[in-house]
Parts: structure tokens; sequence; C-alpha cells
């Protein structure tokens, strides 16, 4: 097991999750990143299959001292490769023993049983995520998702989404403020994200998304040692 602080997930106050857009980039990251520039470290399994690294402890290693959160991202959410769910769980099974966090898409939840009775043996938590690319769905579809994830036994619920308006942010705000009975990271995409982003953190996202190196893995990230300077200066808004 990595000397994880799992206490850092306490799902009471914003964390920076540093993405890491390839395979050299989180190669290149160390221990010293840490907690200076984010709180976790996102592994996107999918982004080190798309660059050919193997999939495997060793490519993590050198950082299995920092609270790792691990992706396994499929095509239709925006990952790189077109792999399989039965795929995808095999990459995240072989992360369990280091991970600090696990992100499963709501949409494979029913395909990837085998990996939440495993991480649920394991007392790991885990989110379950939405991304939306064209635009900011209805509040019936997403009160109707966060519903799902709760009855499918995560610890928390993330959303992403395009926004086209301020609408849009004011929007997104309005679900992040309610009580949905689980935390909730909220988070636009797109050219009002940066705006967005503060603005969920401000009102409670619990995990908020910039990238780490030279390359986003979102339409409109912040990088994320800035996001984490940007949250820490917020003062929260109490709803």
């Amino acid at each position: 097991m990595a000397n994880v602080d799992f206490s850092i997930i306490s799902w009471c106050q914003p964390l920076v999750v540093a993405s890491a857009g390839s395979a050299a980039e989180l190669a290149a990251c160390d221990e010293s990143c840490w907690p200076s520039q984010f709180d976790l470290l996102e592994i996107r399994m999918d982004i080190l299959a798309r660059d050919g690294a193997p999939i495997q402890k060793s490519t993590w290693d050198h950082l299995r001292a920092l609270p790792l959160l691990f992706t396994a991202r499929c095509q239709s959410e925006g990952g790189a490769t077109m792999a399989t769910a039965g795929e995808r769980t095999a990459w995240l099974l072989e992360a369990l023993d280091d991970a600090a966090l696990i992100d499963i898409e709501l949409a494979s939840v029913e395909h990837m049983k085998n990996l939440i009775d495993s991480v649920r043996s394991r007392g790991l938590p885990w989110i379950a995520s939405s991304h939306f690319f064209d635009k900011l769905p209805e509040l019936g579809i997403l009160t109707d998702a966060v519903a799902h994830a709760k009855e499918a036994g995560a610890h928390a619920f993330k959303i992403a989404a395009m926004l086209h308006s301020v609408d849009d942010i004011v929007k997104l705000t309005d679900f992040q403020k309610a009580n949905h009975g689980i935390p909730v990271a909220t988070m636009g995409m797109g050219k009002l994200a940066p705006a967005s982003r503060l603005l969920c953190a401000q009102y409670g996202s619990v995990l908020n998304y910039g990238f780490l190196g030279e390359r986003a893995t979102a339409p409109g990230q912040w990088p994320a040692a800035l996001l984490k300077n940007g949250i820490d200066l917020l003062e929260t808004i109490s709803i």
C-alpha cells in the first residue's frame, strides 16, 4: 500500500486535482510538486495507453507517496483510446494498491461492477463522473444522474459540462449549491470554464481539475498550480 494520507479526502473542502496530459508529463512529475501545486494527482490510464506507456506500477512508482486518483476514461466521455469496459476495468484493478481515489463514469457503472466490488471491499472511495461536451444538460438530467451515483454507492458525483453563457454558470452553480445527499464536484468546459471552476469551488465543489505540464485534459482547464493558488485565495460562500 502506498504511503498515502487518505484523510486528505475529507469531502468538506475544495481540493485541486492535477491531471497529467501525457505519459511524459507524468514521468517528469515528482513529489516536490505536492502539496504546493495540487492536492491529488490524476493518472489517466487511457492517456498512458494512448502514449504506449506500460499500465503497471513501474509507470507511477516514483509517485506512490502522493495521493493518486486513477481514471480510465471511455472514449465517449473524452477518453484517449477506444478501450472496452473490460480493458479499463483491468487497468484500474492494477492501480488499486496505490490509489487514494478511483473515478468511474456513471455510464460505465453497470459494466464495471466487478471493479466497484473490489473498490468497495478495500474501503476505497470512488467518484461517479459524467461529461457533457456539447452543452449543460437540463436540471432534471443532472438530478437523475446524481441520484444514480448515490444509489450505486459512489462517495461523490462529478460533472463537467460545456458552458455557452453566463446563465449556464448560474445553473451549474445552483446545482452545486443544492444538497444532493452526497458531495458534488462541478466544473465547466470551454471559454467560460476558468470563471466557473473558481465559482464552483467557492460554493463547495469538492474536486477541481487543472492540468499538469503543458497539455490540458479538458477544454478550459487552468494549470493546476494557478487553480490551487486561486482557490486558496477564495473565501468560501456559505450555502
